[in-house]
């Protein structure tokens, strides 16, 4: 059970619902069982015409309770009566037995949403706050499978089932505490048959797990490939390579049916194979408490009867309970899957007393810096000083560690050694958001959400004006196709931006960045994705973005980067050469050879 700790441990914040609803689930059991155990008196009445004192054994102690009662309070000489009393008894305690069991669902229903609420959030809480190098080793597909898929498995198989795991074994065990208060011998001999039960239905449950993780992995892996061919449609009919793709999602949409087919197989087996075992159960309650009654040892023919009652209100509870079983089994998977994320090491952690910086005052400064991922080095021993005010250039080739360079500012990732401080204190002792408060970031793909235009415009400050909207959107070039779209900026621009072409996107992030107003920009290639007109208006308004801000800029084009105050080339995670565009090329090194080749161009 120490796999399901993580779900069960939301009730905890819930101790005195949690005791209410076992009382109200005690106290159901105990009127569904004295509604059975009537039976017994009510068959003597029916069979005899006599009440309990003169027909039938007294040395059943439970029967004689119920006798001494219905004696004391009943003219046990008008039989009528007596029946009318016993019916009116069954009556109330079955009232009141379903009385408690609404009690408990109105109490655990609330409960049961809550752990899955919470499961839900904390899961995606964790991914928000993972490191970005996480991601890169993780499918899409697999991430959002364990987020949809995976958490309802264990609202349906864990958390669905926490009911019976509560009613069904208490049902069981007082139904048997009766029994055995009413015919020790016949109880016993019960209970030794049920660690056979046990092993049986434990064997056919054992591999559900196993088969509901390759379940979930190819359910995982087939949203990955829906998820890419949604987002490369243009490459996938331009190749013609429809027939591949539908091959390679029919081949894990049958191995998805193989494994949940498997599962099914599994589960169903188990219900009614618990009901047969409870079947032979009863019968040789039947054999053996039928000799009883014959041999006279200790058993009458009432009390047998409502024993047979009562065990048979057993029976349904063993059947559940080997479903939960086996349900529980199937969404234990689920949970590991879960587990595997909200247990990830997340490297980049907040420092919990960390200080608040407000504002930059003097320069950004990378301390022998080191960086490497899985054994590889990214980043070998960089020494870099970015002062307030000034621009700083990062060019090089694919996979040189630019990106991951600019990525160490605001703690995408953390270095393997060195240090990378923001006015002479490493940000690892500032708090996380005051540090990213600091920064705007325009990527070189643009990143938008399904919103409105201001709502996207103002993603890095909440309570952004209109006028400050409307401003930011003209600096960026922006505001003159946004008054053109049916709703202005309240036009909603789709999944990732899709209604609006590639030149608009980027203007928008750009927007974003100069609603944001911070001291620090980082920049990756941030007009790459303009037409030529709009480049050089957006360019010129990033260049009046720029001043008197500190901006590190990730360049491909060069052109775009030759007032940059210091441009740094690197190779193979090293700077090897740095130095203003005249310096750089006054050298004759590698960096001239990139400025060549792209005037060839």
């Amino acid at each position: 059970m120490k796999q399901y700790s993580r779900v069960f441990g939301y009730l905890k914040q819930y101790k005195a619902k949690v005791f209410l609803y076992f009382l109200s689930t005690i106290l159901s059991i105990a009127f569904s069982i004295v509604s059975i155990g009537m039976l017994a008196p009510f068959f003597d009445l029916i069979f005899y015409k006599k009440p309990k004192t003169v027909a039938g054994t007294m040395n059943n102690p439970l029967m004689k309770s119920l006798n001494d009662f219905i004696s004391q309070n009943v003219d046990t000489s008008n039989l009528i009566k007596t029946l009318g009393f016993l019916c009116l008894i069954i009556i109330v305690s079955i009232f009141l037995k379903n009385f408690f069991l609404y009690i408990s669902y109105y109490i655990l229903n609330p409960l049961k949403n809550t752990i899955v609420n919470n499961l839900r959030s904390d899961l995606y809480n964790k991914i928000l706050h993972l490191p970005i190098g996480f991601f890169t080793e993780k499918r899409k597909g697999d991430l959002i499978s364990r987020t949809t898929t995976d958490v309802s498995e264990v609202e349906t198989s864990v958390v669905g089932t926490l009911e019976g795991w509560v009613r069904d074994p208490l049902t069981i065990i007082f139904n048997f505490a009766v029994l055995f208060y009413m015919s020790p011998k016949l109880t016993f001999a019960i209970l030794i048959c049920i660690p056979v039960i046990g092993f049986i239905l434990g064997r056919v449950s054992k591999a559900l797990k196993r088969q509901s993780n390759e379940a979930a992995i190819k359910y995982g892996e087939s949203l990955s490939v829906l998820d890419e061919t949604l987002g490369g449609l243009r490459v996938i009919k331009a190749f013609n390579i429809e027939n591949l793709l539908k091959r390679r999602y029919s081949k894990l949409n049958d191995e998805l049916l193989t494994a949940k087919n498997k599962i099914s197989y599994r589960r169903d087996m188990a219900s009614p194979m618990s009901e047969f075992l409870g079947v032979l159960v009863f019968t040789g309650i039947l054999w053996f408490g039928g000799q009883l009654v014959l041999k006279n040892q200790l058993l009458d023919a009432s009390t047998f009867l409502a024993y047979l009652a009562l065990f048979y209100n057993i029976i349904n509870p063993v059947k559940t309970l080997s479903g939960s079983f086996s349900s529980m089994r199937k969404g234990s998977a689920a949970i590991t899957r879960i587990e595997e994320i909200l247990n990830t090491p997340n490297t980049v952690d907040d420092n919990p007393n960390g200080k608040v910086i407000h504002s930059f005052n003097n320069k950004i400064e990378f301390r022998n810096v080191s960086f490497d991922y899985d054994g590889t080095v990214i980043l070998d021993r960089i020494n870099l000083t970015v002062e307030k005010g000034k621009t700083v250039a990062l060019v090089g080739s694919s996979g040189a560690g630019k990106s991951t360079l600019a990525d160490l500012v605001p703690r995408f990732h953390d270095v393997s050694s060195g240090e990378v401080l923001i006015d002479g204190i490493n940000i690892k002792d500032y708090s996380l958001q005051s540090i990213r408060s600091l920064m705007s970031i325009v990527t070189q793909e643009p990143i938008l959400f399904n919103d409105t235009i201001a709502n996207n415009i103002k993603l890095g400050k909440e309570n952004a004006t209109d006028t400050e909207i409307t401003d930011a959107a003209k600096v960026a070039n922006a505001y003159n196709f946004i008054i053109q779209k049916e709703n202005g900026f309240q036009t909603n621009i789709g999944d990732r931006g899709t209604k609006l072409s590639g030149g608009e996107r980027q203007r928008l992030t750009i927007a974003r960045a100069l609603v944001k107003n911070p001291p620090i920009l980082i920049l990756d290639e941030a007009t790459s994705s303009l037409d030529t007109e709009s480049e050089r208006l957006v360019q010129d308004a990033i260049n009046n973005m720029m001043q008197n801000r500190t901006s590190i800029v990730i360049a491909h084009r060069l052109s775009t980067i030759r007032h940059a105050d210091e441009i740094i080339v690197l190779q193979k995670g090293k700077i090897v050469e740095r130095g203003t565009h005249a310096e750089l090329l006054k050298q004759d090194g590698f960096y001239k050879k990139l400025v060549d080749m792209q005037e060839v161009n």
